[in-house]
């Protein structure tokens, strides 16, 4: 019986360290989209789990050195629809800002940032450290 129940709490922490992991989905893969298996009992159908997965996201990473991108501007390519994700790293702080979709967030040493969004608009958007003026990245939508 203490068998069991040791198995039944190793089970429910291992569904909760799923569930509240850190650093969720950052591998740009959503997660996948389930529908749950019914079963009606009167007629005993069953109908089958369906299992799709979510397009993976495009990711647009880049690291910031001494308020500059390492490497130079980092250019990404999207297709309208698609999930984006921008992740920068940074030795300094400031706000970055992401052109056309008007989405901001503060980076800061140590403190990464994640913007995560979807391609809905066409065309180019400028990445930058707001307050210094700085693009740090190109992000390209395609129809």
């Amino acid at each position: 019986m203490r068998l069991l129940i040791g198995l039944g709490a190793l089970a429910a922490l291992v569904v909760l360290f799923l569930v509240f992991r850190p650093g969720g989905d950052d591998d740009g893969q959503a997660a996948p989209t389930t529908t749950a298996a019914t079963a009606t009992e009167s007629t005993g159908t069953t109908t089958e789990a369906a299992t799709t997965a979510a397009p993976k996201a495009v990711q647009v990473v880049v690291r910031v050195r001494g308020g500059k991108p390492v490497d130079g501007i980092v250019r990404a390519q999207a297709k309208k629809g698609d999930p984006v994700v921008v992740i920068v790293g940074s030795d300094v702080a400031d706000e970055v800002h992401v052109h056309g979709y008007d989405l901001m967030a503060d980076v800061a040493p140590g403190k990464p940032v994640r913007i995560r969004f979807d391609a809905t608009l066409t065309g180019r958007f400028e990445i930058e450290l707001e307050n210094r003026g700085e693009q740090i990245a190109q992000l390209t939508v395609l129809p």
